[in-house]
């Protein structure tokens, strides 16, 4: 039986943004794990019993950001699974897309992270080490450009 985790991956529109193309403007959060080898990720985590995908994504993105379901705006029409292995075990991740409705909102890590960023895509990727979670916010940033 595969681990599942979910996770929303968030971000906020910058209303400085110089250029005229608005995608410009866009940041991802990304945390810093307290643990392991201290990867950048998404908020995100395992699915309590009783609890439905989508509930554990905002339950985690509460307890690991401090960001309630109200401050968030939830995308439409993204979703993405990625299946890897950790530590020799499967592991299932489903991440939905969520824009924070006031870019400005406190972010408040749980002793699970020692830091977090926003970081426009290059950047975000760069943070990122692992290549399916480049691939997934190179996804997103596209989906957001084609909503434009």
């Amino acid at each position: 039986m595969a681990v599942r985790a979910c996770g929303l991956i968030i971000y906020r529109r910058l209303q400085s943004a110089p250029s005229s193309k608005v995608t410009d403007g866009i940041e991802y959060l990304l945390l810093q794990t307290s643990y392991g080898t201290h990867h950048w990720t998404p908020p995100k985590g395992h699915v309590d019993p009783g609890e439905d995908d989508l509930q554990t994504a905002f339950r985690e993105t509460q307890e690991e950001a401090g960001l309630q379901a109200s401050q968030l705006t939830l995308i439409e029409g993204y979703k993405k699974e990625l299946h890897y292995a950790v530590r020799g075990k499967p592991k299932t991740v489903i991440y939905w897309l969520a824009e924070m409705k006031d870019c400005n909102t406190e972010i408040k890590l749980s002793e699970e992270h020692q830091a977090f960023q926003w970081l426009k895509l290059e950047d975000a990727c760069k943070f990122a080490e692992y290549e399916d979670m480049q691939a997934t916010l190179k996804e997103v940033h596209q989906f957001l450009c084609s909503k434009e």
